[in-house]
């Protein structure tokens, strides 16, 4: 019995390209991508998604082995398609961080800071408890389910081998990266409303005390009473704060994944 292996080189380099483009969405989006989970976990997740898609997606890609300048050209976009959608989701979790921000300066702990796990740079606290906080609530919500899909139906979103116009390509990453820190920046005020209500009157109640009572220490009772009570809202509101936030991430994912 004769076994033909004239085929394995093209497979290979097949495999290689729908590697790059799974790979790096892997990298950049929430859930998968997240800074606290090893390297090498991330590049078997890579790896054995791009094998789960090989057999669905291989008749798509066209390669001449015998020239080199084609094939390097398809190697960039596919890194530049999965860099864009990657990207694109994962400007979604600045969401959290904005109301994180805006919610521990009315509290009064705005100079609590920490390094933030999910982004390797430092961060208010409430940030970074509400960054991990959605990390963990997309694995609990199947929401990786749709980031999976994603990635499968970015082939036929942008399929292999077309040369696509760098205008077009730039062009339409501008316009999805300004609609999704619009949105993100949007629902991260959204997010943290409650919180600027309360500080706008906690402090005009604070300021009225002070004229009131001049000889009362208003910031050593104030502060305090407003880290208190900015707890017990946090602890009330986190539910629909988090709700909204899956609800921006599950649109952002469905225009990723339209056919699923």
């Amino acid at each position: 019995m004769r076994i033909d292996v004239s085929l394995l080189p093209a497979y290979a380099a097949t495999f290689m390209l729908i590697f790059a483009r799974v790979g790096m969405m892997v990298m950049l989006v929430p859930g998968f991508g997240e800074l606290t989970i090893p390297a090498r976990i991330r590049l078997g997740v890579a790896l054995v998604l791009a094998a789960v898609l090989l057999p669905l997606h291989r008749e798509a890609y066209q390669i001449d082995l015998r020239a080199f300048g084609p094939l390097a050209a398809m190697l960039g976009q596919e890194l530049l398609v999965g860099a864009m959608l990657g990207m694109a989701a994962r400007l979604t979790m600045a969401a959290l961080q904005v109301a994180g921000a805006v919610i521990a300066q009315q509290l009064g702990l705005g100079f609590v800071t920490a390094v933030d796990p999910s982004q390797g740079q430092q961060g208010a606290l409430l940030g970074n408890f509400l960054s991990l906080l959605g990390v963990t609530l997309i694995f609990a919500t199947d929401l990786h389910h749709l980031i999976i899909a994603g990635m499968n139906d970015s082939f036929r979103l942008f399929r292999p081998g077309e040369l696509l116009s760098l205008i077009n390509v730039f062009g339409d990453m501008a316009q999805l990266t300004s609609r999704v820190v619009a949105d993100a920046f949007r629902i991260g005020i959204q997010l943290s409303a409650p919180f600027l209500v309360f500080g706008m009157l906690f402090n005009l109640g604070l300021g009225v005390l002070a004229r009131l009572m001049p000889q009362m220490q208003v910031f050593f009772v104030g502060a305090p009473l407003s880290i208190l009570i900015g707890f017990i809202l946090l602890f009330v509101t986190v539910a629909a704060m988090m709700t909204t936030f899956l609800g921006l991430l599950e649109g952002v994912l469905r225009q990723i994944s339209p056919f699923s």
